[in-house]
């Protein structure tokens, strides 16, 4: 009886959403990749392209499409998102989470239209509008965090978030694994991926079922709070740490700009990393893809023991900085990457690389009043949003120009960009006491 009894409690967490839910992003993302591959390869062999040259037109065509795609995906959930969080905060907790996924339903039924009955792949563009309107992912991770947070006693909630984030990598890593080989099930009168695609629907379905009738939005209460000592990483215990006096401006400034420097170079390196791996040399097929996305997700396990692990020793300017450097590292690489094992050495060189930025979030948590902690978070947020906006079409367009003579330019970009964010966050290391030692919480 208690062995179901905890089964049920645990079913009424948020947290096997979570896993669900990534595993079926994972199962899309490739199933998404290898149908746009194969459409731009039908095209351009239906317009008699020359084989270089047509792997060429076969890469400006995918990352045409992936630019458009990629800016509905950032543009229209802005105010969506917004709008639901507000109804959140009145009290419809599970709003800012059902919607998203019924949008993910949405825009994955599209996926299912264009595979069984050959629509054409534009239609993926209205499936990311449906998808933009619901929230998005802004929509959803935030809803998720606030469930979390809400059924946590503050002394465990730093604990709680970075499960959740533990959770989230683990699950993409195993999904993106099995993603390959089941886009390779098919049989006589089904197309090639439509099982992935079905199954990454149900896996939604699943979701949003959970959300509507299983899901328990549990708060708290007071006497289960304490006074906030659990947010201090366990290295820092006894240790007091200062409230700000005032917002400090000039430190938010440095962090706004070290932190949308670091989104633009890994934002831009991994738009257009997934169709490098299906260019000549690399060539990758649906397995290769998968196995690919799952070394990307990998990172999620080893940034998350790297910070439980150097955050006694180091402080969180320092974190970030190995982080960065991490990735410009791995992303240089990438630049003269031609086989497979020179990939994952590449990518084996950016271990650290999600570190940065939920760190600086923490950071900028430091800089402001409690009163000001919301508004800042929200604000670096939109900025991400608004670069993203930015280096999309600009990665897109470099990386077209650059194809002929130099198709890892843009990773090589990528790492210059990452440097100069160090920068900002380097010049904050010195203003910042070094004595100090920081209170941490876990971002998305």
């Amino acid at each position: 009886m208690s062995r179901c009894g905890t089964l049920l409690a645990l079913l009424r967490r948020p947290e096997p959403v979570v896993v669900v839910h990534q595993l079926a992003g994972a199962l899309f993302d490739t199933a998404l990749l290898m149908v746009v591959k194969d459409r731009c390869a039908n095209a351009t062999t239906a317009g008699g392209s020359v084989s270089s040259s047509g792997d060429d037109e076969q890469q400006k065509a995918m990352s045409d499409f992936y630019m458009k795609y990629n800016i509905i995906m950032k543009l229209v959930p802005i105010v969506p998102a917004l709008l639901l969080a507000r109804l959140g905060d009145r009290g419809w907790r599970k709003a800012p989470v059902l919607s998203p996924l019924l949008g993910y339903l949405l825009s994955r039924l599209a996926l299912l239209l264009v595979v069984v009955l050959r629509a054409p792949l534009e239609l993926m563009f209205a499936g990311a509008a449906l998808y933009g309107l619901t929230g998005g992912f802004c929509s959803f991770w935030a809803g998720i965090q606030t469930l979390v947070s809400l059924g946590s006693a503050a002394s465990r909630r730093s604990k709680a978030m970075m499960t959740v984030e533990l959770l989230y990598g683990l699950a993409a890593l195993l999904g993106s694994l099995a993603s390959g080989h089941l886009f390779q099930l098919h049989s006589s009168g089904v197309a090639r991926g439509t099982i992935l695609v079905g199954i990454s629907i149900a896996l939604y379905l699943t979701c949003l079922l959970h959300i509507a009738f299983l899901l328990q939005v549990k708060q708290v209460s007071d006497s289960e709070q304490d006074d906030g000592r659990g947010l201090i990483a366990d290295g820092t215990a006894g240790v007091s740490v200062e409230a700000p006096r005032g917002n400090n401006w000039l430190n938010v400034a440095l962090l706004f700009a070290g932190g949308v420097l670091y989104d633009v170079a890994v934002g831009g390196a991994m738009q257009i990393l997934v169709i490098f791996e299906v260019k000549e040399p690399l060539s990758w097929n649906a397995t290769q893809v998968g196995y690919g996305n799952a070394a990307g997700y990998v990172i999620f396990l080893t940034s998350f023991f790297g910070v439980m692990l150097l955050s006694r020793w180091l402080s969180d300017v320092s974190l970030v900085l190995l982080g960065m450097l991490s990735f410009a590292s791995g992303i240089f690489f990438m630049s003269f990457v031609t086989t497979t094992s020179m990939f994952y050495l590449a990518r084996s060189l950016t271990l650290f690389a999600l570190i940065p930025v939920p760190t600086i979030r923490s950071l900028l948590s430091q800089q402001v009043q409690g009163s000001s902690y919301g508004v800042t978070l929200l604000s670096l947020q939109l900025a991400f949003k608004l670069a993203g906006l930015a280096y999309t079409p600009s990665y897109t367009r470099i990386y077209q120009t650059s194809l002929d003579w130099f198709p890892g330019f843009v990773f090589m970009l990528s790492s210059i960009i990452t440097v100069l964010g160090t920068v900002p966050i380097s010049v904050l290391g010195c203003r910042l006491p070094q004595q100090r030692r920081y209170q941490r919480i876990q971002g998305d």
